[in-house]
């Protein structure tokens, strides 16, 4: 099977043919840097991390760019509300972000351009816009995108000039000549960052820094361009609109878009994430939970895996509940790895397990048959205890970047109501018990310890411990 790639443009699911033989080039849009991350930029840079990762293990080389939004209305006012430079706010945030990509297991992009470092080449994009007769100056010094001399605005998401333009409102002071046009350049107003131009000093759209960035590490036209669901309508399509006015090219030849996540209450309602409802979790925070809850860094891998148990274009649902099931898969995963030490195996993907791996992932990234592969490894490896099967569950494992911890301490988990050496000590004394065959002794020792969380494995090497 080849891989095949769902397109939010075309609607169907097609063979990936990239632009360039064993290249591919993708560009994935980034988050604007005045706030934390939350869970949804989580799920959508988990979503392409393993998108970029099954196209490296397939032979491609990538090009993966993900961009900062590091001026914008949202980060001048949060700049101002906290009496800092927009710069020193945008560089918290960026360090932050990054961080927290790593947390989740995430590679770094091969380029990550702030839009700050890209104004001349925006400037050059909406000069060419003007000469194209799609852009103009407006009244109060603006430049904005002429929307109706674009005929095909709307092919991305599926709405006509005519139903948006029933939507639409125009201020009395607007200058735009049609209430669809967006900006392109701002102009200058007090205390904003502001650059020169040939229109005066002002600022970029949000829009134009997308079209400027992928262009300029991309080319006209490349192979992938991915984002969160919110931004098919307006930010893509007004991409589209910009980058194939200015050029004529296509911009994208495949569009690709995560799902929805959505906060899943106690009384199994589900509703949108949001700050006004007190439902809202950053990343940060949701890790600091998980890794209390599972153990330092077993917390991060378990929130991954939970992202994964869900094919990307999926509704996902968040809560805690999902995630200790997601946590309990993993401890399966790894408790066959404790009991089987793996080997170093090289993946043949024409057989068995691998083969049926490959193919979920040929078929749209498909990451849940992908799993259900992993744990049919796990049942073979618990019934044969062969330590290729479980090279093999580690190795196909990697290609998600899960089950490249030490399995013991991923077992033991969080802290528990005692500290290690107290545990070995009980472990001790049982020992001598079970030698005495006082098995009286033993039991009540491990009695207690399972009623302190704390699960008992008797091996061939003596005994071992991990979290219940």
């Amino acid at each position: 099977m080849t891989l095949s790639i769902y397109s939010t443009f075309s609607k169907e699911q097609k063979p990936f043919v990239p632009v360039h033989p064993g290249e591919v080039r993708m560009y994935v849009c980034g988050v604007t840097v005045y706030d934390y991350t939350h869970i949804g930029h989580g799920r959508t840079f988990v979503a392409f991390d393993v998108v970029r990762r099954w196209l490296e293990a397939s032979g491609y080389k990538v090009t993966f760019v993900r961009n900062v939004t590091d001026v914008d209305d949202k980060i001048i006012r949060r700049a101002a509300e906290r009496n800092v430079s927009t710069t020193d706010l945008t560089n918290e945030f960026t360090r932050a972000m990054q961080e927290d990509m790593i947390s989740l297991g995430c590679l770094a992009p091969t380029h990550e351009p702030r839009a700050t470092e890209f104004i001349p080449q925006m400037l050059d994009l909406v000069s060419m816009l003007e000469e194209k007769g799609l852009a103009y100056k407006t009244a109060d010094g603006d430049v904005d995108y002429s929307v109706r001399s674009f005929k095909p605005y709307g092919k991305l998401s599926g709405r006509s000039i005519d139903e948006l333009q029933s939507g639409a409102r125009i201020g009395v002071n607007d200058s735009k000549r049609d209430p669809l046009d967006f900006v392109l350049w701002k102009h200058a107003k007090p205390g904003e960052p502001q650059w020169d131009s040939k229109w005066g000093p002002g600022r970029p759209g949000w829009h134009i820094e997308c079209s400027a960035m992928s262009r300029h590490y991309l080319g006209d036209t490349f192979d992938i361009h991915g984002g969160g669901p919110d931004l098919i309508f307006p930010h893509h399509e007004n991409e589209i609109a910009q980058s194939e006015g200015a050029t004529g090219k296509t911009f994208a030849n495949v569009w690709m878009h995560s799902g929805p996540l959505r906060v899943r209450n106690a009384d199994g309602t589900e509703e949108k994430m949001s700050k006004s409802l007190g439902n809202f979790w950053t990343i940060r925070d949701a890790l600091k939970q998980t890794n209390a809850e599972y153990g330092e860094g077993n917390g991060n891998e378990s929130l991954r895996f939970f992202m994964l148990r869900s094919q990307y274009r999926s509704p996902i649902s968040f809560n805690a509940g999902l995630i200790e099931d997601a946590h309990k898969g993993l401890m399966r995963m790894y408790a066959a790895l404790d009991e089987v030490e793996p080997s170093d195996v090289v993946i043949d993907w024409s057989e068995g397990y691998a083969k049926r791996f490959k193919e979920a992932m040929d078929d749209d990234f498909n990451t849940p048959q992908a799993v259900s592969v992993l744990f049919e490894l796990v049942g073979e490896i618990n019934r044969t205890k062969d330590a290729n099967t479980a090279g093999l569950l580690k190795a196909l494992g990697g290609i998600l970047n899960l089950l490249q911890r030490d399995p013991k301490t991923f077992l033991k988990g969080a802290p528990v109501g005692m500290d290690e050496a107290a545990i070995e000590e009980k472990i001790a004394r049982r020992a001598q018990a079970k030698k005495e065959r006082d098995w009286g002794t033993a039991d009540a020792i491990r009695k207690e310890l399972l009623e302190a969380g704390i699960e008992l494995l008797d091996g061939p090497q003596g005994t071992t411990w991990r979290r219940a």
